[in-house]
């Protein structure tokens, strides 16, 4: 599985996550920093990328159109790049869970 990391996210988790989740990367490392939600969905989708963010306009376009890409929604305020980091290792199991499961769209962390 690879993710795409929102641009309100860190480009340190790629490196924070590679044993975990090889191959996922920052979404300014495909020239996407700027871009509206709308092409980071197409991007993430045409190449096989859960996206991750904090961001719950990426929750709706996944509820309006479904899967792909899932979701996974980080709803932490102000944290650190360690912290999200933690979040997503210490949910590894449920992360891979969601991941092949073929109905759920959005998987939300705390």
């Amino acid at each position: 599985m690879r993710l795409l990391f929102d641009q309100n996210l860190s480009w340190r988790l790629r490196e924070a996550l590679r044993d975990l989740y090889p191959q996922s990367l920052p979404v300014r490392d495909v020239g996407l920093a700027s871009a509206v939600d709308v092409t980071v969905w197409v991007y993430a989708k045409e190449h096989g990328l859960v996206i991750v963010s904090k961001d719950a306009d990426f929750r709706h376009l996944g509820f309006t159109y479904g899967h792909p890409p899932k979701i996974i929604w980080i709803r932490r305020g102000n944290c650190s790049t360690g912290e999200i980091a933690t979040l997503l290792r210490k949910h590894h199991n449920a992360v891979l869970a969601f991941y092949e499961d073929g109905q759920e769209v959005v998987l939300t962390l705390f």
